[in-house]
């Protein structure tokens, strides 16, 4: 599936334990789809809520996200048990079992919305930990093959990103087949449980594996918070790490969102199953995994700058393809509706994370040593505030045409604003830097 053996620092036993670890990591990121398509139904079926309310615990429940710097600047700065990455998966684990065991044990008539959410905000808050942990191990691992003798840059950091990538997308894949499958015969309580022994097995492995017996990065430990926000201060200062950020962000939150418009559109105006809506997120986690592949074997050696600036256009051209679907055009030319919403839509679902990937490698060769997990956080958290302010836009768009969910007259015009806001990006991409100058800056450190 990779072009070399492995993606991580020659290291024997190091090197498979590391890779074992990040894998499972990685895998349990994206298996994490199996309870939240289950937790629609347990409020909708169990709790009888209304569709707002559903909405705003979806959204309240997505707080925890938005810190992920401060996690990112505690993993760096405080050591436990002289370790600063694992301690920090083992939390993050435990804190998600926990909370999905509560949620899966207590009947809903016992489960009061509060004690639901209180349950989904802890199971957040333990999922944005491990994840700002295991995104800092991947950028100084990534740092050090890059600076390494042995190994070239296109060879390394991408490799390990692509890799882990792969382990993401493969849990997602696995988590959507299986909670569309069982969600009807076993219900939606039996996922989370499922879930739950998931994370448990996360929290045993992790547990008894010492920092130490991974090889990682050196850093000086100690260093103190106030001392780790003063080095992210001076990481922010280097104009191509804060320009770099501020493209993501801003590439993602000027294009209003219109997925619950679509939604609306397809399951209550063309009557399309739900069955098909989940075979299409299939579908999108199965091209997150090929992309993984295929930027692994054949793209590492193209420009981030490029490659990133392509699939914002692709983006574009998706949409108005989802313009051409809503008029009709692809229907009558013989186009199923629902092959359409399959391959079209589940591929523009995750075509926003698709630039992720050579923008987390990058990030990581302009990283300086130290403050990997606080810069990954930081831009993990952008990118989590980009969508939000993308979705305020997406409603406000939605008004300002008369889209609602009986009236989809305005849904056009709609559909093609959205596709020129997306190109708009791609004239700002001079703020990204190539991969000279990543390279260049690496070296100077």
């Amino acid at each position: 599936m990779v072009s070399s053996p492995s993606p991580l620092p020659d290291g024997g036993k190091d090197s498979s334990l590391m890779r074992r670890i990040l894998v499972l990591g990685f895998w349990v990121q994206g298996f994490r789809c199996l309870p939240w398509m289950a937790i629609n139904f347990f409020v909708k079926d169990g709790l009888n809520v209304d569709p707002s309310t559903l909405q705003l615990l979806q959204n309240s429940a997505n707080l925890p996200m938005v810190g992920k710097p401060l996690y990112g600047v505690v993993s760096d700065a405080v050591y436990i048990f002289g370790q600063h990455r694992i301690p920090y998966i083992a939390i993050g684990a435990f804190l998600q079992a926990v909370s999905w065991l509560a949620i899966a044990i207590l009947s809903p008539s016992g489960i009061s919305i509060f004690t639901l959410s209180l349950c989904l905000l802890l199971s957040n808050l333990g999922a944005s930990i491990a994840e700002v942990a295991n995104d800092a191990i991947v950028a100084g691992i990534g740092k050090q093959l890059t600076m390494s003798p042995k190994t070239s840059q296109s060879s390394s950091s991408g490799e390990l990103q692509s890799f882990v990538w792969i382990a993401s997308s493969a849990g997602g894949v696995l988590g959507n087949l299986l909670g569309g499958i069982a969600i009807n015969r076993y219900g939606a309580q039996a996922m989370f449980l499922i879930f739950s022994l998931t994370v448990a097995l996360q929290l045993f492995v992790t547990i008894i594996v010492h920092e130490s017996s991974l090889n990682l990065p050196k850093s000086s430990s100690g260093v103190g918070i106030r001392k780790q926000l003063s080095e992210l201060s001076v990481a922010l200062q280097k104009p191509e790490i804060a320009y770099s950020i501020a493209w993501l962000a801003a590439s993602n939150a000027i294009i209003p969102a219109l997925t619950g418009t679509m939604f609306f559109y397809q399951t209550q105006y063309l009557n399309i199953n739900s069955s098909v809506l989940g075979i299409s997120k299939v579908f999108g986690q199965a091209a997150m995994l090929l992309w993984s592949i295929i930027y692994n074997c054949y793209l590492k050696s193209v420009p981030s700058k490029k490659l990133i600036a392509a699939i914002q256009g692709v983006m574009a051209v998706f949409m108005l393809s989802d313009l051409l679907f809503v008029k009709g055009v692809y229907r009558n030319m013989g186009v199923p509706d629902s092959l359409y919403v399959i391959v079209f839509s589940g591929l523009l679902e995750v075509l926003f994370f698709f630039k992720i990937l050579p923008f987390n490698i990058l990030i990581a060769q302009l990283c300086p040593s130290g403050c990997e997990g606080s810069l990954m956080a930081l831009v993990a958290s952008a990118n989590a505030l980009s969508f939000i302010v993308s979705g305020y836009l997406g409603v406000a768009l939605s008004s300002f045409v008369g889209v609602t969910g009986s009236d989809f007259s305005g849904f056009p015009q709609a559909l093609l604003i959205q596709a020129v806001c997306t190109l708009l990006p791609i004239y700002w991409s001079s703020c990204i830097p190539d991969d000279k100058q990543a390279k260049t800056s690496t070296k100077k450190e």
